[in-house]
């Protein structure tokens, strides 16, 4: 096959991962494609790509599509094929036993139990592997994957809606409308392809939002939804926790000191959300903040790869500060709030995201009237 073939087998895989993001969780959002040859550009006889819930894996939902054509053929796969035994026999098994020729695969799995031994062990098997096309994008397409794997958190995205003097809200905290409905649906289809959105109680109790995905055919897409809480003052009657058996809400509260009561670790509220399905989880505070830190590792250790934080000022400022930021999607309107609206960044200039040292800006484009501007970590 040739080099300019490769590309372009490679590029459908990755399209057909991306499918898969914000379902896939825990596992990665893998796009694979059986190629066989007969001229020189190849026939496709089998798609596949990571199912809900992180399985079956691509690499084997192509080989079950391609059926008997397989043998002999390419498998183009995003990630390195699994070689080892999870809920599901290796992948790298069903690559041979199918009799695939040629494994092209975008990048190592840098998770330990992969780790180059799914390469290894298809070439000790006599199957010609090619590592690194389009490598570049595959390590965006599996940022959530590779962040959980080496730093042990998501893969963190801000979202920011901003009118054109930097402001995010009224005076006194009071929400407003600042990007159009085209920006709407961008927004709608980022919670879709993220495995969990966050915001403060903060939000949460002046918003009272629903969070989740409202575009035609998505709403099982939702990310599930979580609240930053020190002091479990979400209200029991608001739509996050009357919806929680719908779409999941996990609220992270601050840990009892060994001083606090049982009384208090089983209060009213506490007692009340869970009676609605909402998930209350723990995580160190210091003079009440949560430490945002452990809160991500608290949410990877729960299979969470890819976060998309889209809370208020404060959250959004705290993130900032903290230097967790991988991602940014900054809306820009062209409305005006005035001197009175609240800053898009509670206590920090917006230069402080925009002009950070650690990001820089990937790309800019018209969303209808309002402007994306995408920054990701250098």
């Amino acid at each position: 096959m040739s080099q300019e073939a490769d590309v372009r087998f490679m590029a459908l895989a990755l399209a057909l991962g991306r499918r898969g993001l914000g379902n896939a969780w825990p596992n990665p959002a893998v796009g694979a494609v059986v190629v066989r040859a007969p001229a020189c550009e190849g026939v496709i006889v089998g798609r596949g790509w990571t199912q809900p819930g992180g399985r079956p894996h691509a690499e084997t939902e192509a080989l079950r599509r391609a059926g008997d054509a397989a043998r002999g053929a390419t498998l183009y796969a995003t990630l390195e094929p699994c070689s080892h035994y999870g809920k599901t026999p290796p992948c790298t098994d069903a690559i041979i036993a199918a009799g695939i020729s040629r494994v092209v695969s975008a990048m190592e799995d840098p998770n330990d139990e992969v780790a180059g031994g799914g390469h290894a062990l298809l070439r000790a098997h006599g199957v010609a592997v090619e590592v690194g096309v389009l490598a570049d994008e595959a390590q965006r397409a599996h940022a959530g994957h590779i962040r959980r794997i080496c730093d042990g958190r998501p893969h963190v995205t801000l979202k920011l809606a901003i009118s054109a003097d930097g402001k995010a809200a009224l005076a006194g905290r009071r929400p407003v409308s600042i990007t159009g409905e085209a920006a709407w649906t961008r927004v709608h289809l980022m919670r879709a392809m993220n495995d969990a959105i966050l915001i403060g109680v903060g939000t949460a109790i002046a918003d009272n939002p629903l969070l989740t995905c409202r575009l035609p055919g998505l709403a099982a897409r939702s990310p599930v939804r979580v609240v930053l809480d020190a002091d479990l003052r979400l209200p029991p009657q608001s739509v996050l926790a009357r919806s929680a058996r719908e779409t999941p809400v996990w609220v992270i509260a601050a840990e009892m000191s060994q001083g606090e009561s049982e009384a208090k670790a089983g209060s009213a509220t506490e007692r009340s959300l869970r009676a609605q399905g909402v998930e209350v989880l723990r995580c160190p505070a210091r003079h009440g903040v949560l430490d945002l830190a452990a809160a991500l590792r608290l949410l990877a250790a729960r299979g969470i790869t890819r976060l998309m934080v889209e809370g208020g000022p404060r959250v959004a400022a705290s993130f900032v500060a903290a230097d967790l930021i991988d991602e940014a999607a900054i809306l820009r309107s062209e409305k005006i709030i005035g001197t009175d609206g609240i800053d898009a960044l509670d206590g920090l200039p917006l230069t402080a995201l925009v002009a950070s040292p650690h990001l820089r800006l990937r790309n800019a484009e018209a969303i209808g009237g309002d402007l994306l501007e995408t920054y990701e970590r250098g």
